[in-house]
């Protein structure tokens, strides 16, 4: 850093701007490649810009390596083209950003080439690039400073296109279908929508306590009874918990919801969005996952939540006393003591079945007990009519026949409260009263982004999917 200030404070002296306002880019490096044959027909110069990742030196000539987000390129520097300005690059240093101006050609070997007729100081760089530029391996700096691994790694810049990419599709498939994005609030004066614990803050202006959201759900809802049919959301949504390869405390959704349909009609939906992604985005109807690999094909499989760990257990776990659960949850290294029996079984799930299923599928029907916001099932007034959807062993989404008898639903939130459920602190009387105006036949999603990119593209960790994860403080 001591040597660049000092070309920095050589360089003021020159007379060169270091910061200049701006810089008229004529083409970028991936158009002087697509347009290669024209421009050196034309000998036409062309203003291009970029970040120096390499230099060599030949006493009076230079070649250098130039990268944009688009693509790179190799620039040529004579002492006999640009006269006394040659003897400035001195002064210019791996990681800067520099304008140029020329002509572009082959070189012998066939590597398209600017002739520098010009250059320009656009940005001194004061610290070196990582081991060179040629790699940042150290898990904990990338994260820590993406900027970094964004510069040195352009396959980790080329994944976080992809998934905005993943994103836009996903729009598109809704737009094409009817639904409007709506925005509902982040901060909520009670949290709701899911089991989970919100961060909590204090609004001075109105002098009372406010919640990040956990979920979108109720809000969209209230949407549903207003008169829309068919709403969504990209959001980002809080919870403050554990953090580990599958959790951020931070992490993006799309929840929506579709009046007069059900379960059965969300799951349709989601093999066609499911199909629609992996054909615009993945450009495979296979994927591989660490060292497995499947294909997506619909319909996927389903089967059913309860009967999947009675199979293992061989009870019935909505039967059986509150001993079997917990001896169960001992057999297995389940730390069971703070939590509701509910919770007891749905780890049951997630440690026996939830891990070993690979292909996707949907698993259905779950225990009343732990889906507060599900109709009941129509065959089994002990189940509700739900979906997850798990492949890889990952939950990517959860869909409901949405509740929407009012009485049922305060009977629902009391039965939570009793039992000090995470996921409630209190009655949303609002969102009650909104259900008693009358909310149709509903069908609603949740989907996580983060993990939905971690399938897609391979990722081991919801952290390689997320430009800036929480991480404790240096």
């Amino acid at each position: 850093m001591e040597e660049r200030l000092k070309k920095l404070e050589i360089l003021k002296e020159e007379g060169i701007e270091s910061y200049p306002y701006k810089f008229e880019r004529t083409h970028t490096f991936r158009e002087i490649r697509e347009g290669f044959e024209r421009l050196s027909e034309s000998q036409d110069d062309v203003m291009t810009c970029g970040r120096i990742l390499t230099v060599r030196g030949h006493g009076k000539t230079v070649f250098a390596t130039l990268g944009d987000e688009s693509d790179k390129v190799q620039i040529y520097l004579r002492k006999d083209e640009l006269g006394e300005e040659f003897r400035l690059f001195h002064y210019f240093d791996i990681g800067d950003f520099i304008g140029v101006t020329g002509p572009v050609f082959k070189t012998r070997s066939g590597e398209i080439t600017i002739l520098v007729k010009e250059f320009a100081m656009l940005v001194k760089a004061l610290r070196p690039l990582p081991e060179k530029w040629h790699g940042l391996r150290d898990i904990e700096i990338r994260y820590r400073k993406r900027y970094l691994d964004l510069i040195v790694n352009p396959a980790v810049r080329d994944f976080f296109k992809k998934r905005a990419y993943v994103i836009n599709f996903i729009r598109q498939f809704l737009d094409e279908r009817g639904f409007i994005e709506m925005e509902t609030p982040i901060l909520q004066p009670i949290y709701g929508g899911g089991a989970a614990n919100p961060f909590k803050t204090h609004q001075k202006a109105l002098e009372q306590d406010m919640y990040l959201r956990i979920a979108d759900e109720l809000y969209l809802k209230r949407l549903i009874v207003g008169g829309y049919e068919k709403v969504y959301e990209v959001c980002k949504d809080f919870r403050n918990e554990g953090i580990d390869r599958f959790h951020n405390p931070e992490f993006s959704m799309i929840e929506l919801y579709q009046a007069y349909t059900d379960y059965h009609g969300i799951m349709e939906l989601v093999e066609s969005l499911f199909e629609f992604l992996l054909d615009n985005v993945v450009h495979s109807r296979v994927l591989q996952f660490g060292n497995r690999e499947i294909k997506f094909k619909k319909p996927f499989k389903r089967i059913k939540y309860v009967d999947s760990v009675n199979d293992i257990l061989g009870f019935d776990v909505l039967e059986a006393s509150d001993r079997d659960i917990d001896k169960a949850c001992e057999a297995h290294g389940i730390d069971y003591k703070k939590l509701s029996r509910g919770a007891k079984i749905d780890k049951l799930f997630t440690e026996l079945v939830q891990r070993e299923i690979v292909e996707p599928t949907f698993v259905i029907e779950h225990p009343k007990i732990i889906s507060p916001f599900a109709k009941v099932h129509r065959q089994d007034e002990r189940l509700v009519e739900r979906f997850e959807i798990i492949v890889f062993g990952l939950e990517l989404g959860n869909a409901f026949s949405e509740l929407n008898d009012p009485l049922e639903q305060r009977k629902r939130f009391e039965a939570q409260l009793a039992q000090r459920e995470e996921g409630i602190s209190e009655i949303d009387e609002d969102f009650i009263e909104a259900l008693e105006y009358g909310m149709p036949p509903t069908g609603g999603l949740g989907l996580g982004i983060d993990r939905l990119c971690m399938v897609l593209f391979n990722q081991p960790s919801i952290r390689d999917v997320i430009l800036f994860p929480q991480l404790k403080r240096e």
